[in-house]
């Protein structure tokens, strides 16, 4: 009982910790991880150079600021795999990586499709940018963590499970139930 207390107690703090800078953490790696790449792949096919977080392809700026990282689902991601219970650490390390590994690509691959959907002037950039910004990323999370749940036979509900765990062991839980 005192392991799965120390379990809960860790898992969580973790997850405090991390939001406590604002997501800082997740911009300082996958910035230079995502800057560097795209401006690879986009050198391909138009001239590129960057200055700090700008892409400059055919000499249109293409800034990648914090919302393209998407920090966020980063950390929703993180929080759905520390959030349930019972998981092997060695288990839990490979959910994350793949959790994190996919997103990076799904996210990758956005940015390139709509950095060259702005050089080429697409009359359906503003749409398609509006589209991955309020649907995308979510959806693409969601997509992520079942495909989790899927290949890492999840059994747990994030967060209610730990909950329950911890109200059952608890004062506050009703000991004689009257019918």
């Amino acid at each position: 009982m005192r392991n799965k207390y120390s379990s809960i107690f860790w898992r969580y703090l973790i997850l405090v910790l991390i939001a406590l800078p604002g997501f800082s953490i997740f911009y300082l790696v996958f910035l230079p991880l995502t800057i560097h790449p795209v401006s690879w792949v986009l050198g391909l096919f138009y001239p590129v150079s960057i200055l700090k977080n700008i892409v400059f392809v055919n000499s249109f700026p293409i800034e990648i600021i914090g919302a393209c990282i998407a920090g966020s689902a980063y950390y929703l991601l993180l929080i759905l795999n520390l959030t349930i219970p019972d998981i092997p650490v060695l288990k839990r390390i490979k959910m994350i990586f793949l959790s994190f590994a996919a997103f990076f690509v799904i996210n990758f691959i956005r940015i390139i499709t709509l950095s060259i959907m702005y050089v080429e002037e697409s009359q359906a950039f503003e749409l398609t940018h509006k589209l991955f910004w309020y649907l995308g990323s979510t959806l693409f999370v969601l997509a992520i963590w079942f495909l989790e749940v899927r290949l890492f036979r999840i059994r747990g509900v994030p967060i209610k499970d730990d909950l329950k765990y911890i109200y059952r062991r608890s004062s506050f839980r009703k000991t004689n139930r009257k019918n």
